[in-house]
Protein backbone atom coordinates (compact mmCIF):
# COMPACT_ATOMS: atom_id res chain seq x y z
CA UNK A 1 0.00 0.00 0.00
CA UNK A 2 1.47 3.31 -1.06
CA UNK A 3 1.40 6.54 0.89
CA UNK A 4 -1.08 7.90 -1.65
CA UNK A 5 -3.39 4.94 -0.94
CA UNK A 6 -3.15 5.62 2.79
CA UNK A 7 -3.94 9.32 2.30
CA UNK A 8 -6.87 8.49 0.03
CA UNK A 9 -8.16 5.95 2.54
CA UNK A 10 -8.01 8.54 5.33
CA UNK A 11 -9.92 11.05 3.20
CA UNK A 12 -12.63 8.48 2.51
CA UNK A 13 -12.82 7.54 6.18
CA UNK A 14 -13.12 11.17 7.28
CA UNK A 15 -15.89 11.79 4.73
CA UNK A 16 -17.61 8.64 5.94
CA UNK A 17 -17.39 9.71 9.58
CA UNK A 18 -18.78 13.15 8.63
CA UNK A 19 -21.87 11.31 7.34
CA UNK A 20 -22.09 9.46 10.66
CA UNK A 21 -21.84 12.71 12.63
CA UNK A 22 -24.71 14.15 10.58
CA UNK A 23 -27.01 11.37 11.82
CA UNK A 24 -29.32 11.85 14.82
CA UNK A 25 -27.64 11.08 18.16
CA UNK A 26 -29.35 7.69 18.69
CA UNK A 27 -28.19 6.56 15.24
CA UNK A 28 -24.63 7.70 15.99
CA UNK A 29 -24.57 5.73 19.24
CA UNK A 30 -25.79 2.54 17.59
CA UNK A 31 -23.48 3.02 14.59
CA UNK A 32 -20.42 3.32 16.85
CA UNK A 33 -21.40 0.15 18.73
CA UNK A 34 -21.93 -1.68 15.43
CA UNK A 35 -18.55 -0.46 14.24
CA UNK A 36 -16.83 -1.73 17.42
CA UNK A 37 -18.60 -5.07 17.15
CA UNK A 38 -17.73 -5.57 13.49
CA UNK A 39 -14.10 -4.60 14.04
CA UNK A 40 -13.93 -7.33 16.72
CA UNK A 41 -15.51 -10.12 14.67
CA UNK A 42 -14.10 -8.71 11.40
CA UNK A 43 -15.07 -10.48 8.21
CA UNK A 44 -11.89 -11.70 6.51
CA UNK A 45 -12.45 -9.64 3.36
CA UNK A 46 -12.94 -6.46 5.39
CA UNK A 47 -9.69 -4.59 5.89
CA UNK A 48 -11.00 -1.12 6.60
CA UNK A 49 -14.67 -1.28 5.63
CA UNK A 50 -14.48 1.41 2.98
CA UNK A 51 -11.94 0.59 0.30
CA UNK A 52 -12.01 -3.20 0.27
CA UNK A 53 -15.09 -3.66 -1.87
CA UNK A 54 -17.43 -4.75 0.91
CA UNK A 55 -19.04 -1.33 1.35
CA UNK A 56 -20.26 -2.61 4.71
CA UNK A 57 -19.93 0.56 6.77
CA UNK A 58 -21.10 2.95 4.03
CA UNK A 59 -24.05 0.63 3.48
CA UNK A 60 -24.99 0.82 7.16
CA UNK A 61 -24.73 4.61 7.10
CA UNK A 62 -26.92 4.72 3.99
CA UNK A 63 -29.51 2.54 5.71
CA UNK A 64 -29.37 4.78 8.78
CA UNK A 65 -29.68 7.95 6.70
CA UNK A 66 -32.75 6.50 5.02
CA UNK A 67 -34.29 5.48 8.35
CA UNK A 68 -33.62 8.88 9.89
CA UNK A 69 -35.12 10.63 6.84
CA UNK A 70 -38.29 8.56 7.31
CA UNK A 71 -38.44 9.59 10.97
CA UNK A 72 -37.79 6.08 12.28
CA UNK A 73 -35.96 5.40 15.51
CA UNK A 74 -32.68 3.56 15.08
CA UNK A 75 -33.98 0.39 16.73
CA UNK A 76 -36.84 0.34 14.24
CA UNK A 77 -34.16 0.03 11.57
CA UNK A 78 -31.87 -2.50 13.29
CA UNK A 79 -34.30 -4.30 15.55
CA UNK A 80 -33.82 -4.54 19.30
CA UNK A 81 -30.97 -7.08 19.01
CA UNK A 82 -28.26 -4.99 17.38
CA UNK A 83 -25.67 -7.79 17.55
CA UNK A 84 -28.05 -10.08 15.64
CA UNK A 85 -28.47 -7.29 13.07
CA UNK A 86 -24.67 -7.21 12.68
CA UNK A 87 -24.40 -10.98 12.48
CA UNK A 88 -27.04 -11.00 9.75
CA UNK A 89 -25.01 -8.45 7.76
CA UNK A 90 -21.96 -10.73 7.76
CA UNK A 91 -23.64 -14.14 7.89
CA UNK A 92 -22.25 -15.22 4.52
CA UNK A 93 -18.75 -13.91 5.25
CA UNK A 94 -15.92 -15.87 6.77
CA UNK A 95 -14.70 -14.07 9.89
CA UNK A 96 -11.42 -14.06 11.76
CA UNK A 97 -13.30 -15.85 14.55
CA UNK A 98 -14.13 -18.67 12.10
CA UNK A 99 -10.47 -18.98 11.14
CA UNK A 100 -9.39 -19.03 14.78
CA UNK A 101 -11.98 -21.68 15.61
CA UNK A 102 -10.81 -23.88 12.73
CA UNK A 103 -7.19 -23.41 13.77
CA UNK A 104 -7.87 -24.34 17.40
CA UNK A 105 -9.78 -27.45 16.36
CA UNK A 106 -6.98 -28.53 14.00
CA UNK A 107 -4.29 -27.98 16.62
CA UNK A 108 -6.25 -29.92 19.25
CA UNK A 109 -6.77 -32.81 16.82
CA UNK A 110 -3.08 -32.89 15.88
CA UNK A 111 -1.94 -32.78 19.51
CA UNK A 112 -4.34 -35.53 20.62
CA UNK A 113 -3.44 -37.71 17.64
CA UNK A 114 0.27 -37.28 18.32
CA UNK A 115 -0.17 -38.03 22.02
CA UNK A 116 -2.33 -41.10 21.39
CA UNK A 117 0.04 -42.43 18.73
CA UNK A 118 3.03 -42.01 21.02
CA UNK A 119 1.25 -43.59 23.97
CA UNK A 120 -0.14 -46.59 22.14
CA UNK A 121 1.94 -46.82 19.01
CA UNK A 122 -1.29 -46.94 16.99
CA UNK A 123 -3.08 -44.86 14.41
CA UNK A 124 -6.24 -43.09 15.55
CA UNK A 125 -8.96 -41.36 13.57
CA UNK A 126 -10.51 -37.96 14.31
CA UNK A 127 -12.81 -39.44 16.97
CA UNK A 128 -9.92 -41.04 18.84
CA UNK A 129 -10.77 -44.57 17.64
CA UNK A 130 -7.93 -46.86 16.64
CA UNK A 131 -7.64 -47.95 13.01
Amino acid sequence: MSIQDIIEGKKKWRAHMARVKALPQDYQIVYKEIQKYLFRVCPVEMTDGLTDGTDLFPGIVGLFEEGAALGKGVLEVTGRDVAAFCDDLIKDSKTNADILQESVNQEVYKAIKKDLNQAKGKEYDRDGKSN
